[in-house]
């Protein structure tokens, strides 16, 4: 039996997590759910069969059946409990953003490096068999030399109004560090990142959109200088209605392209596919865990290889998003802190 603690229930992704647990059929026990707002700590803990709320931290991180924690707290007070489940000698899931900043993230990311544990955060796009494909082609060279790439990641939240009632701190930078853009473009910033390494310069354009939540961005655009020469666009909104076209990679050899979740691909190195119809699902890669499924996996033993996102690899999405937004803010160009 694995038994794990909710350290936070604020995340807006906190149900699905819970759905996620409960439908395991691994041994996997959460005995405490801790937030520093009781009734919605009470509320999740009824989710979670057998489960208590306990209301001192310390004593959840003290005790040693606990060995593996989710955190899911507003993003500002991920710097208070963060360090403390490191020295705890526990592992940690952090919901994304890892930090407030780049700077905090980073502190952080040191301190679970050092305690030696296993973290990984919530980017689940890399479990993506489309962009896993693309990952594998890139590798292969079927690009040739690629020359530009666009992602999108956008929905209706501001239209809809999600975040007006429970979620409501997730659109007040002041407690989640970002707007629109950073919410929904950390994932697609991940995944360029994972495609095409460390970026040289990045800036931005950000948008209050429909103006729905009042000192929060809702609509942005990102620009991206990679080392290796890419040049990538970055697009992430809460305003859009559709959002059909989810990635563009471009290069001398090989195209790639994400449209209405189907994915055409076209090299001279892969003579089977000219881009005229979708890849088709046995031509993709097998199914592999990401996000808390593959964190879980890792922790309960039910895989010793489950992909992790590296508390280091988080620190620099943070850092790399940061300068987006002070290049939006400033009209400039700005070199990430790593």
């Amino acid at each position: 039996m694995t038994t794990i603690a909710f350290i936070g229930c604020a995340h807006i992704h906190t149900p699905g997590f819970i759905h996620n647990i409960n439908r395991r059929t691994d041994s996997i026990k959460v005995k405490y759910v801790w937030d520093h707002d009781l009734a919605r700590a009470e509320q999740r803990s009824k989710e979670l069969a057998g489960s208590v709320v306990e209301s001192d931290l310390d004593a959840i991180l003290a005790d040693p059946e606990v060995t593996a924690v989710i955190v899911c707290t507003e993003t500002n007070r991920h710097t208070d409990v963060v360090p403390q489940i490191a020295a705890a000698g526990k592992h940690v899931f952090v919901e994304k953003p890892l930090g407030f900043s780049g700077a905090d993230a980073k502190v952080m990311a040191e301190a679970i490096e050092k305690a030696g544990m296993l973290f990984s955060t919530g980017y689940f796009s890399r479990g993506d068999a489309k962009l896993r494909f693309v990952k594998e082609q890139i590798e292969k060279g079927h690009f040739g030399k690629i020359t530009r790439a666009r992602m999108s990641n956008c929905h209706s939240a501001a239209i809809g109004g999600w975040f007006d009632g429970e979620w409501r701190w997730m659109a007040d930078p002041v407690q989640s560090g970002c707007g629109g853009f950073g919410d929904l473009g950390t994932h697609i910033l991940d995944i360029v990142l994972w495609l095409f390494g460390p970026v040289a310069q990045v800036t931005g354009q950000l948008d209050s959109g429909l103006a729905r939540y009042e000192g929060c961005d809702e609509t942005g655009e990102g620009m991206l200088r990679f080392e290796s020469g890419v040049i990538a666009t970055l697009a992430a909104a809460w305003d859009d209605v559709a959002d059909p076209v989810r990635l563009i990679v471009s290069g001398t050899e090989g195209h790639a392209l994400i449209v209405h979740d189907k994915l055409y691909f076209q090299s001279k190195h892969v003579p089977t596919m000219d881009g005229s119809q979708p890849v088709r699902s046995a031509e993709l890669p097998g199914p592999v865990p990401a996000g808390l499924d593959s964190f879980l996996d890792r922790v309960t033993g039910t895989s010793d290889d489950a992909p992790l996102v590296g508390a280091s690899e988080a620190a620099y999405r943070n850092a790399v998003m940061e300068a987006i937004y002070t290049g939006a803010k400033e009209s400039r160009w700005v070199t990430p802190q790593a």
